[in-house]
């Protein structure tokens, strides 16, 4: 992919230059939220990212972007605490023109034994929790001009599989969250569209049986998992100038497991 197509708006002065597009994602510590901070970074974004603790990446981070990068503690289920991460985050940098929303958290467990505190976190974390950046960035975006949402959702929400009905509504319930805000949105100048990534290699399969990841790889057409960076090349395009009239659309990047 061209590598332009990865700018979530208009070039900047330079890198982490005060007029720099700004992106907040969640979940930026690891894993794909982790890469998508580092490509948005080399492509001189500023960005805005939060999890429960830091660690070497995001200290890392800090130091090397001193200006362009945002880092804070923030937990998914801390509504208010999100909110506010939002709006600091907008302080800074006087400007929000991207949001991706790739923070989850997934438990699995039989529905008839589940405990009805875990079906509650789980709802918050990967529902309302993507709902209240959601509603704090794009009120940041309408003084702005406009901007990018991206939902990051799972096959789960697609496809029923075993002991994930929680984790699975929530995400079925954010695909519906993305269309229904692309309708209202879209007059403001704010996309909404959403990533549904299908099996790849990332903490949530890290746990994967040799013996299941096979039964994965034969069930998946293209006979593989999917890699974190072509996630990400799917959530930077969504972001980018070059999806300019996509909005509301739900791209599903499975290898072809749920077709």
């Amino acid at each position: 992919m061209n590598p332009a197509a990865h700018r979530a708006g208009p070039a900047p002065d330079g890198p982490g230059a005060p007029g720099a597009p700004v992106a907040v994602v969640s979940g930026g510590s690891r894993g794909l939220g982790r890469v998508l901070v580092e490509r948005l970074l080399a492509d001189g974004r500023r960005v805005a990212t939060f999890s429960r603790r830091p660690n070497e990446f995001t200290e890392a981070m800090a130091g090397k972007h001193p200006d362009s990068f945002h880092w804070a503690a923030a937990d998914l289920t801390d509504f208010a605490g999100l909110r506010e991460f939002a709006r600091d985050s907008a302080r800074r940098f006087g400007r929000i023109d991207l949001l991706v929303n790739n923070a989850g958290v997934l438990h699995q467990e039989l529905f008839l034994t589940g405990a009805p505190a875990r079906m509650n976190d789980l709802v918050g974390a990967n529902l309302l929790a993507p709902m209240h950046l959601a509603q704090t960035c794009a009120r940041v975006m309408t003084r702005t001009g406009g901007g990018t949402i991206v939902n990051v959702s799972s096959i789960n929400a697609i496809r029923g599989y075993r002991g994930v009905a929680v984790y699975a509504a929530a995400k079925a319930g954010l695909e519906g969250l993305g269309r229904a805000l692309a309708r209202e949105l879209g007059p403001l100048g704010i996309r909404v569209n959403t990533v549904t990534p299908g099996f790849f290699d990332s903490d949530m399969t890290a746990d994967v049986t040799s013996r299941n990841r096979e039964k994965i790889q034969h069930r998946t057409p293209l006979g593989r998992l999917g890699t974190v960076d072509e996630i990400a090349e799917a959530v930077l395009f969504l972001a980018s100038p070059e999806a300019r009239f996509i909005t509301g659309h739900t791209l599903v990047i499975d290898g072809g497991i749920t077709c």
